[in-house]
């Protein structure tokens, strides 16, 4: 059995590689377009691996033709990716017959994290008690607690978990949109989207954590934030499709929402004339919820995880549908 992997992955994960799959061929492609196998160069024409490790290095200048390799190999029978969603449409060339795709649940400790601290931060008046300390004012300002809150959670994977665990550990009602209304075990209810013009107006935080397909493409559009409760906060980690932003624009004129705390964008980079930058309801971040300092060590992790699962013929974890690669 043959896996072709990037220098730079190789080199964190090879101790670990070796002790786990001892006879597997670790072919790495090296930083100028060579192959090596255990240090030797190794001959082009041998190279048929089973494996691939999708890793962030395998874009721009670091990854050479590592994805190209990857899309065009017909041996391919598994690959691991570092993104929790593959709807991009440059991965569907993944999307065919006998290649399982493993996405990542790496990133969603550090985006759950993103997304509660902003939220806290909203909820809680910081500002107002700030301003307050500055022109020395001993006036206490009451709060509303996080425990009074109800959470919409739109899209319930690995990231929307994570989300939900944090707000419900300070005790706020969690209610999880998901493509079919089962009972989930962690949120408090459950629902599809298209309930959601009867669960937005009781929703004080909404946060899109879905894919981008056909479905959920502009979902927050006019009706959608014309439903919100005046004074909730909108939180997007998922897509910048997901939203319409000339109807978040003329709902925040309205309060709905009261604040938006956004990471994606139709056009990233944001473009530096864009309105966001400077409006007072607006929180900008540049696709960062992601970059917990442990993201890249649990991202090793579990494709060694996965790795050992694959050998033994296991179930692995993240599996993800084909009819989400390349879906957006």
């Amino acid at each position: 059995m043959q896996a072709l992997l990037l220098r730079a992955p190789y080199e964190r994960i090879a101790d670990r590689l070796a002790a786990l799959a001892p006879d597997l061929d670790v072919v790495v492609l090296e930083p100028d377009g060579g192959l090596t196998l255990r240090g030797a160069p190794f001959d082009p024409s041998a190279l048929r691996p089973d494996i691939w490790w999708l890793s962030l290095e395998a874009f721009g200048k670091r990854g050479g033709d590592y994805f190209p390799r990857l899309a065009a190999s017909p041996d391919a029978r598994w690959v691991q990716t570092a993104f929790a969603g593959l709807d991009n449409p440059m991965f569907k060339p993944l999307a065919r017959d006998g290649l399982t795709v493993t996405n990542s649940s790496a990133q969603a400790p550090a985006i759950a994290e993103y997304v509660t601290i902003h939220a806290l931060s909203l909820l809680h008046p910081i500002a107002e008690q700030a301003a307050r300390q500055r022109a020395h004012d001993w006036t206490p300002v009451n709060f509303r607690e996080v425990g009074q809150t109800r959470w919409l959670i739109v899209g319930f994977g690995n990231i929307g978990r994570e989300i939900a665990r944090r707000a419900k550990a300070f005790g706020a009602e969690v209610e999880a949109v998901r493509r079919r209304p089962d009972p989930e075990g962690l949120a408090d209810a459950v629902s599809t989207l298209a309930d959601l013009p009867r669960t937005l107006p009781a929703a004080d935080v909404v946060v899109l954590a879905c894919a981008l397909n056909e479905e959920t493409r502009d979902l927050a559009d006019a009706a959608f934030f014309a439903a919100m409760k005046p004074g909730a906060i909108l939180i997007n980690i998922g897509r910048g499709g997901l939203l319409d932003e000339d109807a978040l624009r003329a709902g925040l004129d309205r309060d709905q929402p009261a604040h938006a705390v956004l990471d994606v964008f139709q056009t990233e980079p944001l473009p530096a004339e864009a309105w966001f930058w400077d409006h007072p309801k607006v929180r900008v971040t540049p696709h960062a919820s992601n970059r917990g300092e442990l993201t890249g060590a649990r991202g090793d992790a579990l494709f060694l995880e996965n790795m050992g699962r694959y050998l033994r013929g296991e179930a692995m974890l993240n599996l993800t549908r084909a009819a989400d690669i390349g879906a957006g």
